[in-house]
């Protein structure tokens, strides 16, 4: 028995038992009594509509499950930001589904909603996936208005995209279970077809109460935006259902006659599981993140029979470049090595830092995957750029641009898996949200920010002391060690993994196990899209 290996083994599963706790707890978005009230008006949940609908053979991937994680305490919070989302098959398509939860304050827009909702979108049409809206929402959460409403990544941003998708060709299918309000209402009646389930599903741009306020006139919701009105009427929906298993059950007929998608043509063969076991992953991922160890390991755990032909493997070894196949999907991977390793000139080079030769050889490599259309698969765990006289007069920051410089111009799909650090500038380098990776996954031990927290702590620290002395007051060890603490308390809740999914930094935090999976599921949504930009890096530093 390893005893090294239990103890990270144990700490791994204990910070996927935590993550599988909250999620649960999510998932109940605003609590039983709400549940039990969607119930009484025979509605289903968001998350009951989306099983319903979606096949049950295939995987739903959901989205930003832990967007908006402790973010407003204040108004009560937004689990899930009120919305669950993600990618299912629907009749055998894949499809991006968005779902209001009503039970989340009747299912109202707060800034992450918003943010949320354009990210679903976006995914939508970078990977040309059909969109399923399932409407039930008392619209804008008005105390926050200021913070949803008028901005270029706001609220309005979502029937922007409506327009662009419909002029792309992308099939969008709204069903309207409930409410569906003000600047709201337009949704639907944007997207291809507009489904309603008959007494619940309701579209106006002014409700009752708005409406007697603003004209004097006194009309009930059902007179007013009702299914019948509006399919008998006004003429704004397509269908209305007595019920919403029906109305769902329509959103599969529309779906299962969509035409073929024609594809991006990624190279696929048949799936094979790993020879080496997965599960091993979680003794080999060092508790704390504090030791080196081997990446290409956990490669292999992921991989195609644990198969991975790698690139100039004696060359910039800090940065492992290699082929290989994930669920039959050809990919190349670059991954930050952990391991203080010593080049051929007889330099140690610590892991998990990016160096003048291993900067080389991933830019080139990306631009190799870009020639041959392969998608790129990034593992993050990278302290940043090394630093010092040697590294600047090597010309660090030129190598590191040009690594910067592929990931940005890279036009096949890229998917960011964050396993452990994801500092500075290396965060850039290996594709962090910035650098637009089709998906972006964060393990529960992940860690985002400019830098480490006992480096920025100690940074920050000086610069808060020397403050203090400039002002005269004197600062004792005992208070510098206790401001120093609080610190990087602030600083590590700030880099945590659940910080970053709160606000959609990354997709979602997932269990180690599911990396493959993601992978896979990821390259499928982007073998949907089968127009692929010209590559062309531009200027480089040479």
């Amino acid at each position: 028995m390893n005893l090294e290996f239990n103890k990270n083994e144990e700490a791994l599963k204990m910070s996927v038992s935590i993550k599988n706790e909250r999620y649960e707890k999510i998932k109940a978005g605003g609590g039983t009594k709400s549940i039990e009230k969607q119930h009484e008006k025979n509605k289903l949940t968001a998350r009951e509509r989306i099983a319903y609908l979606t096949d049950e053979e295939k995987p739903f991937i959901e989205i930003g499950s832990f967007a908006g994680f402790e973010m407003y305490e204040d108004q009560g919070g937004c689990p899930a930001g009120g919305t669950v989302a993600g990618l299912g098959y629907i009749s055998g398509r894949q499809c991006v589904i968005i779902a209001n939860d009503q039970t989340v304050k009747a299912g109202a827009w707060f800034p992450i909603t918003g943010k949320k909702n354009l990210r679903m979108q976006e995914i939508a049409m970078e990977n040309n996936l059909p969109v399923i809206y399932l409407v039930d929402s008392a619209g804008v959460f008005l105390p926050m208005q200021d913070e949803i409403f008028p901005d270029k990544e706001h609220f309005g941003r979502i029937f922007r995209n409506n327009a662009r998708m419909s002029a792309m060709g992308i099939t969008q299918i709204a069903a309207v279970m409930g409410a569906c309000v003000a600047g709201g209402a337009y949704l639907p009646i944007m997207s291809d077809e507009t489904l309603m389930v008959e007494g619940n599903g309701s579209i106006y741009l002014a409700g009752p109460y708005l409406v007697k306020a603003a004209v004097g006139e006194e009309v009930d919701a059902e007179i007013l935006g009702g299914a019948a009105t509006h399919n008998e009427i006004s003429g704004i929906a397509d269908y209305k259902f007595p019920n919403e298993q029906e109305c769902l059950d329509h959103i599969k007929k529309i779906i299962s006659k969509l035409a073929a998608p024609k594809t991006a043509g990624f190279n696929r063969t048949e799936p094979t599981l790993p020879k080496k076991d997965p599960k091993e992953m979680y003794g080999m991922f060092p508790q704390g993140n504090v030791k080196p160890y081997n990446m290409v390991e956990i490669i292999e755990r992921i991989v195609d029979r644990s198969e991975f032909e790698q690139f100039k493997e004696h060359y910039g070894k800090t940065i492992v470049c290699g082929y290989a196949r994930i669920d039959g999907w050809a990919v190349g991977i670059v991954a930050n090595q952990r391991l203080v390793i010593k080049n051929k000139k007889g330099e140690l080079q610590m892991g998990g830092v990016i160096y003048n030769d291993s900067a080389d050889k991933a830019a080139r490599f990306i631009m190799n995957c870009n020639q041959k259309k392969i998608p790129l698969v990034f593992l993050h765990d990278v302290t940043g750029f090394m630093v010092g006289s040697r590294s600047e007069h090597s010309g660090i920051i030129k190598d590191g641009a040009k690594m910067v410089n592929a990931v940005a111009n890279s036009v096949v799909p890229k998917i960011s898996i964050v396993i452990g650090n994801s500092y500075g500038a290396g965060n850039y380098a290996m594709c962090g949200k910035a650098y637009d990776p089709r998906f972006i996954y964060a393990w529960p031990t992940a860690r985002i920010a400019v830098m480490g927290g006992e480096q920025a702590a100690k940074t920050m620290l000086q610069i808060q002391v020397a403050g203090l002395k400039a002002k005269g007051q004197e600062v004792t060890p005992e208070a510098e060690q206790e401001l120093l603490s609080k610190l990087k308390g602030q600083y590590e809740k700030q880099t945590s993994a659940y910080y970053a999914a709160a606000r959609l930094w990354v997709d979602e935090i997932i269990d180690p196990l599911d990396t493959r999976k993601l992978i896979s599921e990821g390259i499928a949504a982007a073998n949907n899209q089968p127009h692929i930009a010209e590559f062309n890096m531009g200027l480089l530093q040479v």
